[in-house]
C-alpha cells in the first residue's frame, strides 16, 4: 500500500520524533552539515525511531532550502544535502518504513512584513521537493511554519511540480482564540486554506503548546475539514532553564495526550522538540489493538 492509499484508508500511522535533540545527545551540535559529515548518526536516530514503532520516518532536511541557507550563511549545497538526507532515511527505512521528505520555514519574512515576495518561497520550495523527490520519498512534509503565506506557498510548489502526496504542520503559540499562529492565522483558517490549496495531510506540530493543548486545536480543525489529521507535539511546553531551552515531559504523560490528540481526529501521531524513542514506544503501545 502506498503512503496516499493508506492515509485514504484512515488507519493511524506512527511517525517518528525529535531528530535534533537525538543528535545532540550523540555529541552532535551542528545541523547543516549532518547529512554529509555524520551520516552514521542520522541513519541511528532514523532506525532508533523505526525500532521503537514508527511506520514513517522524516528526512533530517528540516531548513535545509536555498533562502535559509544562504541567510544564515551555512556552506553546504542544496542538492548535495537534500539528497543526502533523503539516501540516509531511505537506507534506515529498508522498506520498514515510509519516507517523509522534510521542508519548513525560509526562515524570513513575506512582503509587507518582509523583503521577500511569493514567488521566491515558491522558488525555493519547489528546488528543495524537486531533490527530494528524486531521491524517493515518498511524501513531502512541511513542518514548523508560523505563517499561512507561507505554508500555501510551498503546498503550491509541491503540488503544481509533483504527484507525492504533501502533509503540511503549522506551529501554534496557544490554543486560545480559535488556536493562533505567531503571524495570528486561526487553526480554522489554516486548515480551510491548506485544503483548497491542496494538502493532503493537515496538523499542528512544536510549537509553545502541550500536547493535550494541541488535542484542542486538533479539533477545531477537526471541525473544519475531513482530510487526515497530524499531531507532533513536543514533550510539553518549552521552558529556559540555566538559558537553555528544555522540554521535560516524559514519555508516559506525552502518549497520554497523543491519546487525547487521536481522540480529537488526528490519525497521523508522532512527536517534535524533546521527544525520544522512548516518547513514540510509548505512543506505539496505546495505538496497539487490545
Amino acid at each position: 500500500m502506498d503512503l496516499l492509499a493508506h492515509l485514504q484508508s484512515k488507519k493511524c500511522i506512527l511517525l517518528d520524533g525529535a531528530m535534533g535533540t537525538e543528535l545532540d545527545k550523540r555529541g552532535i551540535m551542528g545541523r547543516g552539515r549532518n547529512n554529509l559529515d555524520h551520516p552514521e548518526a542520522v541513519i541511528d536516530v532514523h532506525c532508533a525511531y523505526i525500532e521503537a514503532g514508527s511506520q514513517a520516518i522524516i528526512t533530517n532536511t528540516l531548513t535545509l532550502n536555498r533562502i535559509y541557507l544562504e541567510s544564515h550563511d551555512v556552506d553546504v549545497g542544496v542538492e548535495e544535502v537534500n539528497r543526502a538526507g533523503a539516501e540516509l532515511a531511505r537506507q534506515a527505512a529498508h522498506d520498514k518504513a515510509f519516507v517523509l521528505g522534510d521542508m519548513s520555514s525560509t526562515g524570513q519574512l513575506l512582503e509587507p512584513y518582509g523583503t521577500y515576495r511569493e514567488e521566491q518561497f515558491y522558488d525555493a520550495f519547489r528546488e528543495q521537493t524537486a531533490v527530494l523527490a528524486a531521491a524517493g520519498v515518498d511524501a513531502f512534509i512541511l513542518e514548523t511554519v508560523f505563517d499561512l503565506r507561507e505554508a500555501v506557498c510551498a503546498v503550491k510548489a509541491c503540488k503544481d511540480n509533483f504527484t507525492l502526496p504533501v502533509l503540511v504542520t503549522m506551529s501554534f503559540q496557544t490554543e486560545e482564540k480559535g488556536g493562533r499562529t505567531v503571524m495570528g492565522n486561526a487553526a480554522a483558517d489554516c486548515v480551510t486554506q491548506l485544503a483548497d490549496a491542496g494538502a493532503d495531510c493537515i496538523g499542528a506540530n512544536c510549537g509553545d503548546i502541550d500536547p493535550y493543548q494541541m488535542a484542542e486545536i486538533i479539533a477545531i480543525m477537526r471541525e473544519h475539514t475531513s482530510v487526515p489529521l497530524v499531531a507532533q507535539p513536543n514533550a510539553g511546553k518549552p521552558k529556559l532553564v540555566n538559558g537553555k531551552t528544555v522540554f521535560d515531559m516524559t514519555a508516559t504523560p506525552f502518549a497520554e495526550g497523543i491519546r487525547e490528540c487521536l481522540a480529537a481526529g488526528a490519525t497521523l501521531l508522532g512527536g517534535c522538540c524533546g521527544t525520544t524513542p522512548e516518547h513514540i514506544e510509548a505512543v506505539a503501545k496505546i495505538l496497539k489493538p487490545s
